[in-house]
């Protein structure tokens, strides 16, 4: 493990309640923990805020607001390099806060290649980027009664299939560099120096893009290429969709979590009380 990364969860809108707010940041810290320490070596702690005034120094901070448009969403840095990621209050902001996360510990510089035969056959070795949350689209799974990102693990990248691997936390992916519904890769050509792209925005086959020899900036390479990726699947016409299904199993779900917080926090009472008769 290397040293602790600090992140800082930050509702910055006045519709995210605090009690809503800690408790996607006890999920996604679960998630660090329990999940993402699997996979890739790292360590981190991240801890809820509500105002960017309380965010100590040494923070990387997640901003949760009402105001930010595609252009602006995902990871940045400040004027010191340092990451930051800026995420949409809406109806599945855990999912984007957790994959915003995923990806600004695992790469927090956006510039970790990887090198692998190219997924075009006419191309020979190429440099992969390392997103940890892109592949796999839409996928996500349930912490808490939290709805978090799924991500890869560091078996994405083998150049074949081998049987019983891991190539994503939840299972959903039973190859090596293959993309779940949403999902995309990218990778550099060193031989024409271009960018290049495989997604499947669409409901046919993936499709390649050619995204031209980009220019790194201070935070790497995955600013770039999220916000092409972005313009890419705007314009394919494929929206998020959440089923009837997964609505009320949602609704669910929150409703039985709900009863059993009020219970455990009814229990506790109790024993507060008992304890303090007797004094």
């Amino acid at each position: 493990m290397g040293l602790l990364a600090q992140v800082a969860l930050v509702g910055d809108t006045p519709n995210l309640s605090a009690s809503e707010l800690t408790a996607v940041t006890a999920a996604l810290q679960k998630q660090i923990s329990r999940d993402l320490t699997q996979y890739w070596e790292l360590d981190a702690s991240i801890n809820p805020f509500v105002s960017l005034d309380d965010v100590p120094p040494g923070y990387w901070p997640i901003i949760v607001r009402d105001d930010i448009n595609n252009e602006a969403a995902g990871i940045h840095c400040d004027e010191s390099g340092q990451p930051l990621a800026l995420v949409t209050f809406d109806a599945n902001w855990s999912v984007t806060a957790s994959h915003e996360m995923l990806e600004m510990l695992v790469d927090p510089f956006g510039n970790h290649l990887v090198a692998g035969q190219s997924l075009k056959t006419d191309q020979a070795r190429v440099e992969y980027l390392v997103e940890v949350a892109d592949p796999i689209g839409d996928s996500w799974y349930w912490i808490n009664d939290v709805k978090v990102c799924d991500f890869i693990t560091p078996r994405f990248f083998d150049p074949i299939a081998s049987a019983s691997v891991q190539y994503c936390y939840t299972g959903a992916l039973h190859n090596p560099r293959k993309l779940l519904p949403n999902g995309y890769i990218t990778w550099r050509d060193p031989v024409g120096g271009d960018w290049w792209q495989q997604s499947r925005f669409t409901n046919g086959a993936p499709t390649f893009a050619n995204l031209g020899p980009l220019i790194k900036n201070t935070c790497g390479m995955r600013s770039a290429v999220d916000r092409l990726a972005a313009h890419r699947r705007r314009k394919s016409g494929k929206p998020k969709v959440a089923h009837a299904e997964m609505i009320k199993e949602e609704q669910r779900r929150k409703a039985g979590m709900a009863a059993a917080k009020r219970a455990k926090a009814e229990n506790w009472r109790k024993v507060i009380a008992r304890l303090r008769s007797r004094r």
